[in-house]
């Protein structure tokens, strides 16, 4: 194959610590392997003083170039400096990070004699531009398509990023997909069958953790609910070891090398060694030579040590395939598969504790854990671009969203537009109505999450409409617009049906950095807060009851009176009770429902009569 029309796309799993790109070719996936000859690559970028390395290169120097060896940068895509898990990590990483006037963490080095900082972006597009340099010489000619994976967590903000990456570096960036479901897919080319099967994908790599839930029937994969942490994975379970034997070194030569970068990076470079060794050894030896002042440094560690360092980590991948199920609302027993992907579920303790889960089903393991989401992304890369084959064409993949999406009401309230594990791509359409007289402008905040009050969510940001024709109450209406692409990227708009005037919503990748931790800790929120939730509910419903009872009111004084009664001086007392009525509703927007309940029934035996008697006349 020649000529840059006739290169093929390729797909790439852009990982934490290990990357790979793969490609449809001759009926089937290829793995690409890379200058080394190895079949994955470090996501690592080291800047010495006139070169910068990248992959295999850049870790070999790691340990004598540590200040400007960078790696784990996947961790850093989305979060703000100061996220406490951003914080947590800067102590197990031996490069600076420094946060900009933004809050937004910026990568420092010194590379050709001077001091630069890059974003975690551009660091992953100097990832991608290894990956694709990799295809193009393996292929022999110019590489352009990709299909590019992400974790199924990941904020929009994140994968505009990741998207943002790919085009920095040269890619035309297909389509962006999930992990899970990128390994489902090449499951599924294993295991097509016109029976639907329900495949629970278990894909714990080096800093990331998804669970995914698909049905699948004759090649058709739809998600039917994902959960995961963005912060669990190997590079965590590497970091307990590491804390473990700077304890061990302060015990045995009262030395701290916490803060020493070059013995750090050493240390973990051992740890993740000794953690691929106790997958196959009930026993391991590191052995660093002069880690720090002289000192040679060596200890044993058992396959049950490690077990008892991470085991509450073990059992929160545990918990999250728990909350997969009930989310998709299945029991264990509805499972027909469960899959294995990314390098960490090779841990022996991790295969047993989710084994024992399923009562001692067997576990999934004929897709390489390393490969699978790259020959997912690779088959998925074919058919976007017509290179594929009867073989492949029939896959086709459906992704969900992982939190409801809504916008923001007066009075605190979420008004959900996009239910979560809602299928994407799609467009949700909802109709709004202008909430006071004479309003001018609107303002719609976006936010993701489980709860009823808005300030219990996450703020995506927000749509302004200026120019909306005056009108009394609701006398307006604004058509809102939640517009899921594809890569799972959200774009909202705001229209005045009246006038066609219309305002969209911008993301900036800075505004909506937030730590991912959050979606797990809204979850259990929205569960364990349920009746909270449902008092709130019933607030917002009593308080829409109100306000439709007062101004409703007023619309039928005003339609049916004549002339010479809207100046009756019982018709002024109630125009203006009515007034009176509105601005106490402005002015206690977050009254509780009894004190609302009240609020009508003073009303209403005021108004009563007066209405009864009009009725009359």
């Amino acid at each position: 194959m020649s000529g840059e029309s006739q290169a093929p796309a390729v797909g790439i799993d852009l990982g934490t610590t290990y990357s790979c790109v793969a490609v449809w070719r001759h009926n089937r996936v290829e793995i690409i392997p890379n200058d080394q000859g190895n079949r994955i690559t470090p996501s690592c970028v080291s800047f010495k003083e006139t070169e910068r390395l990248v992959g295999d290169s850049a870790m070999n120097v790691a340990a004598s170039n540590p200040v400007n060896t960078v790696f784990d940068a996947k961790r850093l895509i989305g979060r703000r400096f100061s996220d406490p898990l951003v914080q947590k990590d800067l102590m197990f990483w031996s490069f600076k990070v420094a946060s900009d006037q933004a809050d937004k963490p910026m990568i420092v080095i010194s590379y050709m004699d001077e001091e630069k900082q890059f974003a975690a972006e551009e660091i992953s597009s100097m990832i991608l531009t290894k990956m694709k340099e990799i295809a193009e010489a393996f292929l022999g000619c110019s590489v352009k398509d990709a299909v590019i994976t992400v974790p199924a967590y990941f904020s929009d903000s994140q994968r505009r990023a990741t998207k943002e990456a790919g085009t920095l570096s040269g890619f035309n960036v297909l389509r962006i997909i999930v992990e899970p479901t990128a390994a489902a897919i090449a499951y599924g080319l294993e295991k097509k069958s016109s029976d639907e099967r329900n495949v629970l994908i278990f894909d714990l790599g080096g800093g990331t953790f998804d669970v995914s839930l698909l049905t699948m029937s004759d090649g058709v994969i739809k998600a039917k609910s994902i959960t995961g942490d963005t912060h669990l994975g190997g590079e965590d379970f590497d970091n307990r070891m590491v804390n473990y034997f700077i304890e061990e070194l302060k015990r045995k030569h009262k030395k701290d090398i916490s803060n020493q970068s070059r013995a750090l990076r050493r240390l973990k470079t051992a740890c993740e060694r000794a953690k691929r060794n106790l997958s196959f050894m009930a026993h391991t030896t590191i052995e660093i030579d002069c880690l720090y002042n002289g000192i040679d440094f060596e200890s044993k560690i058992s396959r049950a040590k490690f077990e008892e360092l991470n085991m509450d980590l073990f059992e929160k991948c545990i918990a999250h395939v728990d909350k997969c199920l009930k989310d998709a609302k299945m029991d264990k027993a509805s499972i027909h598969d469960v899959v294995l992907v990314g390098g960490s579920t090779r841990i022996p303790k991790v295969q047993q504790l989710l084994q024992d889960y399923f009562n001692g089903k067997e576990l999934c393991k004929n897709i390489h854990p390393d490969e699978a989401v790259a020959s997912g992304a690779a088959i998925q890369a074919a058919n976007l671009s017509g290179q594929g084959n009867h073989k492949i064409e029939g896959l086709i993949l459906h992704d969900v969203t992982p939190l409801s999406l809504g916008i923001g009401l007066i009075a605190g309230e979420m008004s959900v537009v996009v239910p979560r594990n809602t299928t994407f791509p799609t467009k949700k359409q909802r109709i709004h109505f202008t909430s006071f007289d004479n309003q001018t402008i609107a303002e719609f905040d976006v936010y993701e999450g489980e709860r009823p009050r808005t300030r219990d969510n996450i703020q995506l940001g927000k749509v302004t409409l200026s120019g909306i024709p005056p009108a009394p109450w609701s006398g307006q209406k604004i058509d809102v617009c939640f517009d899921i692409d594809a890569n799972g990227i959200l774009n909202v708009s705001a229209v005045i049906q009246t006038t066609g005037k219309k305002s969209s919503l911008t993301i900036s990748n800075v505004d909506t950095m937030r730590p991912k931790d959050e979606i797990d800790r809204m979850l259990e929120d929205a569960e364990s807060c349920r009746s909270e939730d449902e008092r709130h509910e019933h607030r917002f419903a009593v308080r829409r009851s109100l306000v439709d009872y007062i101004y409703n009111t007023r619309d039928n004084i005003s339609t049916k009176r004549s002339a010479s009664h809207l100046l009756a001086p019982s018709t002024k007392k109630i125009r203006d009770e009515i007034n009176n009525a509105i601005q106490w509703m402005n002015a206690n927007r977050f009254a509780e429902a009894e004190v609302l309940v009240n609020k009508r029934k003073e009303l209403e035996s005021s108004w009563v009569p007066f209405i009864t008697k009009d009725s009359d006349t």
